[in-house]
Formats: structure tokens, C-alpha cells, sequence
């Protein structure tokens, strides 16, 4: 691959490293998860003067009080936290390291590159159910719940890619997901878009997931295959195929892997119900449609 390896000079990288560790071993002991957050992120937003200043009980406008407030991932909510089927216990503890994401990816540091690597691949570590050896989390990644993700050793997820775990998403090792690549793993009912189905969404090793592409709800994409720039995945990709295009269709293997794929005039099945998750939700739950429709069909 045509890159190289780059260094920090040496008082950077002692730095850096430092910080990580402490932030790492702080998330792995009994200390409050939320407490931790909120430090990290005043911190690194060079806020803690001002925080004291309002801790100490001086006026400050309310604007400011939102601000200095919202470091606190107790104080905030997320798109995911409305959702009614969520597995309650792991999303506390979730929601607070996906806000340290997604408030870190905000930041200026974030640009750091060397830094901003680093700092993902350990709050993965934390946050989703599993995380391989030495993968690279770039800006801007977003996701669901992130304790529904597992994810391989040495596997790349780039700039704007939305991983959905609303349902369950194992993604292999040696995984390529490129710029803007979504991978979702629930469907909504086409009539009534309030009924929400999820799935396990499976990428296999090797897998190369090109610009921009998308992945449906309960689909697998076979080892070391590639999907093309914007394909559309609706049904399983076989391993070692080339598929491209809306919906994307198989249209070669590989070079040299013919004797051990499946043909292509065999490719394209839908196994999304085989991955079907069934879920509970509570007895006393308050459900709202929050569109308000009528789903009945003109007589």
C-alpha cells in the first residue's frame, strides 16, 4: 500500500500517550462513567475556568450554563435514547461514551490525526461489545447504541461512515469501509413506518465497502468481497464477488478466486429473515406515533 509510517516528536507522543492511558484506566475502573466524561470533555475544550467559575456559584449568561451543562452526558439526550425496544442497562452506559465520541469528533484536537486515532480505538474498546487489535476509527462515525457493534482486528472504518446497531452488527476483520458508507441493521414497516424490525447485519472478512455504498438491514456481504461506489446492498453478497450498482448485483469473483466462490449466475439471495431479532418491550410502555397518521387505505 502506498503509505508510510509517520512519527510525533518525541514530547508530543509522551503526552499523548499519557493522556490516553489515564483516560483509558479511569473508564476501566468503578469511577463514574459520567463523571469521567464530563472531565475529559472540559479539558480538551479548555472550558475548566470558566466550569469553576459557575461550580463557585458566579453568574454566568445561560447560554454558557447550556455549554458548561452539557459536558455532563446526564444532561443531554440522544436520537437513540427514545428508542422503546433498547436494551435499557447497557445504553446508560453507552450514551455516555458515544457523547465523548461524538463531542470529541467536534473539537479541534479531532484533526489531530495520530491523536484522534488513537483516542477512538480506545473508547471502542469501551463501548462496543467487541474491538479488534489495531483498527482505525476516523472523524465523523456515528452510530446507534455502539454495544450492539463487534468489530475484527485491523479493520478501517473511514470519515462519515453510520453504523447501526440498532439491531446487531459484526463487521470481520481486515475490513475496508470507506468515506460516507452506511451499514444499517434495522427496517422500518412500509405501511407503518412507527414498526420497527432488526436484524443482524454481518460484514465478513476482508470485506471492501467503497464510497459511499449502503448495506440493508440483515444482509451479509461474503468474505473478501468488495462492494462498489454507491451500490446498494439488498441481499447478501457471496464471498470473494464484485458487486456494484442500485440495488448491487454481483457481476465478477475476483481474479483467482473462481474455484471457491459461488458462481455469479447464483448470487443475490435474501437471507434477511434468517437474521430476524425478535424483541420485548414493556408491558407499562407509553408508545406515541410521532407522525400522527392515518394508516388506512382509502375505501
Amino acid at each position: 500500500m502506498t503509505k508510510r509510517y509517520v512519527s510525533l516528536p518525541e514530547e508530543a507522543e509522551t503526552g499523548m500517550r499519557e493522556f490516553i492511558d489515564e483516560v483509558d484506566r479511569r473508564l476501566a475502573s468503578d469511577e463514574d462513567t459520567c463523571s469521567v466524561v464530563e472531565d475529559v470533555l472540559i479539558d480538551l475544550s479548555g472550558d475548566r475556568g470558566a466550569y469553576e467559575r459557575w461550580q463557585n456559584g458566579e453568574s454566568v449568561p445561560p447560554a454558557e450554563r447550556i455549554r458548561l451543562q452539557s459536558y455532563d452526558p446526564c444532561n443531554t439526550t440522544l436520537e437513540s435514547e427514545y428508542y422503546a425496544e433498547k436494551d435499557e442497562e447497557a445504553f446508560r452506559e453507552s450514551k455516555h461514551l458515544q457523547w465523548l465520541w461524538r463531542q470529541f469528533d467536534s473539537l479541534p484536537i479531532a484533526d489531530n490525526v495520530e491523536f484522534a486515532l488513537r483516542f477512538r480505538r480506545m473508547l471502542a474498546e469501551h463501548l462496543f461489545e467487541e474491538c479488534g487489535e489495531d483498527c482505525r476509527f476516523f472523524k465523523g462515525i456515528t452510530f446507534t447504541y455502539g454495544h450492539n457493534i463487534s468489530i475484527g482486528d485491523n479493520t478501517v472504518v473511514h470519515d462519515d461512515v453510520h453504523l447501526d446497531d440498532r439491531g446487531k452488527l459484526t463487521i470481520g476483520d481486515r475490513v475496508s469501509v470507506s468515506d460516507g458508507v452506511h451499514i444499517y441493521s434495522h427496517d422500518h414497516d412500509v405501511v407503518d413506518q412507527t414498526e420497527v424490525r432488526n436484524y443482524h447485519t454481518i460484514i465478513e472478512d476482508d470485506v471492501r465497502l467503497t464510497y459511499d455504498a449502503m448495506v440493508r438491514a440483515g444482509c451479509k456481504v461474503g468474505e473478501n468481497a468488495v462492494v462498489g461506489a454507491r451500490g446498494i446492498v439488498q441481499h447478501d453478497i457471496p464471498a470473494h464477488h464484485i458487486a456494484i450498482g442500485m440495488p448491487a448485483k454481483s457481476v465478477k469473483i475476483k481474479p483467482g478466486w473462481e474455484d471457491v466462490a459461488t458462481p455469479v449466475d447464483d448470487a443475490g439471495v435474501n437471507r434477511q429473515e434468517e437474521r430476524h431479532l425478535e424483541y420485548d418491550l414493556p408491558d407499562d410502555l407509553e408508545a406515541f406515533d410521532e407522525f400522527g397518521r392515518d394508516l388506512q387505505p382509502p375505501q
